[in-house]
């Protein structure tokens, strides 16, 4: 890649970063859409792999406290420790045998001394604390059986409300991208849909107000509706609206506070097949990028601010549908307020538009997956907002 990250080239006429900058924001490698980034993730498991020999280090240590210090030194304290690590990190057998290990160690500790009733409370208490190790063990085993099927019926349900787009719609290339704030979540108030209509090709991104299981329900609420208007609906406006009444009808079936004082902020795109433009409505969500193929990015603001979805008791009027061009070779990218209001340690926002400009690349995907890692180094890893990310390029 002569130097430069997979996927990304520079845009001609543009500047080349030096060698420094080059390596300094070179990462070790690609993060998993949604997941801990690769260093961190063989940081976690290398630090995993060493403590799980601390119940074997401690045991040793304990015998040679016994061996090294006066009569009235026990190694009591180090050989309990080492069950009670034990117990949440190793295997049941394995458990079992650092009980019997450390049990063994204290009597044998015992025994180069006479055997008073200090030392045969010394013995009694490992020994119970081995026991108790076998039944942390066990429910500790219990416990990840069911986080693992809890996380197996999560994986279900984003499928099933955010299924992934094919990678080559309606004549055009996509990719997408769900990364949740809060770890091991997989699905929450960001949304994104694609359907390849009589129309063109049809798409909403969108984040709800709220978390939590209402947002989720409102979620699937707008993105059955979206299914359904933009196939039957002959214009973009009318899909909105009919977004609108079925946020509404939810509504009124909940009779719920929290659903009436909801909204969503939404951007509608309609890319119509053999032409080389798109279609806007924009319901107060922030304004997809165009990029170039010569590097510009471009902001394609609303021309005039909308209320969210889910606000139209407040006000009724046509949503105005806004065209701008979509040349061959150009990319669109759509995102949530995840993207631009990702902060540093300064609290600096994270500007898509400025970190995009003077790069290209090899597709869409290429594009998510380094601006992922973009916004990773940017926040340190640590964002308080779901993003859900959308682009597609024109061949």
């Amino acid at each position: 890649m002569n130097g430069r990250r997979a996927g990304e080239q520079r845009a001609p006429g543009s500047a080349e970063p030096s060698a420094s900058a080059e390596a300094s924001a070179e990462p070790s490698a690609d993060p998993a859409p949604g997941s801990v980034a690769a260093p961190e993730r063989r940081s976690l498991s290398y630090t995993r792999e060493s403590v799980r020999v601390l119940p074997a280090l401690l045991i040793v240590a304990g015998v040679l406290y016994d061996l090294l210090t006066p009569r009235y030194f026990t190694a009591a304290p180090f050989l309990t420790a080492a069950l009670l690590v034990a117990a949440p990190l190793l295997s049941l057998r394995a458990t079992v045998w650092t009980g019997i290990a450390g049990t063994t160690a204290m009597v044998l500790a015992t025994l180069r001394f006479t055997i008073d009733a200090s030392a045969v409370t010394e013995i009694a208490t490992v020994a119970t604390v081995a026991c108790l190790a076998v039944v942390i063990n066990r429910l500790v085993t219990l416990g990840n059986a069911r986080l693992a099927s809890a996380h197996e019926i999560a994986e279900a349900a984003q499928r099933a409300v955010l299924p992934e787009p094919a990678a080559r719609t309606g004549g055009l290339d996509l990719a997408v991208r769900y990364v949740a704030a809060q770890a091991d979540a997989l699905i929450g108030g960001d949304l994104y849909a694609v359907q390849d209509t009589s129309y063109g090709v049809r798409l909403v991104v969108g984040d709800v107000r709220g978390k939590g299981m209402g947002a989720v329900a409102a979620v699937a609420v707008v993105i059955g509706a979206f299914r359904e208007a933009a196939e039957q609906e002959a214009t973009l406006g009318a899909v909105a609206q009919r977004l609108e009444r079925a946020l509404t009808r939810e509504g009124v079936r909940r009779d719920s506070v929290e659903v009436f004082e909801g909204f969503i902020t939404a951007v509608l795109a309609e890319i119509p097949h053999g032409t080389q433009g798109v279609r806007l409505v924009n319901r107060g969500h922030p304004g997809p990028l165009l990029l170039l193929p010569d590097g510009t990015v471009r902001t394609l603001a609303a021309a005039e601010p909308a209320l969210p979805l889910g606000m139209g008791d407040l006000g009724a009027w046509p949503d105005r549908v806004q065209e701008a061009e979509f040349p061959c070779g150009a990319m669109l990218l759509f995102h949530t307020d995840g993207l631009s209001e990702a902060r540093d340690e300064r609290g600096d926002f994270f500007d898509p538009a400025r970190r995009l400009a003077g790069r290209f690349f090899t597709g869409p995907d290429a594009l998510l997956t380094e601006l992922v890692a973009d916004v990773d180094r940017h926040t340190g890893g640590g964002s308080t907002d779901d993003m859900a990310l959308l682009a597609v390029r024109r061949p």
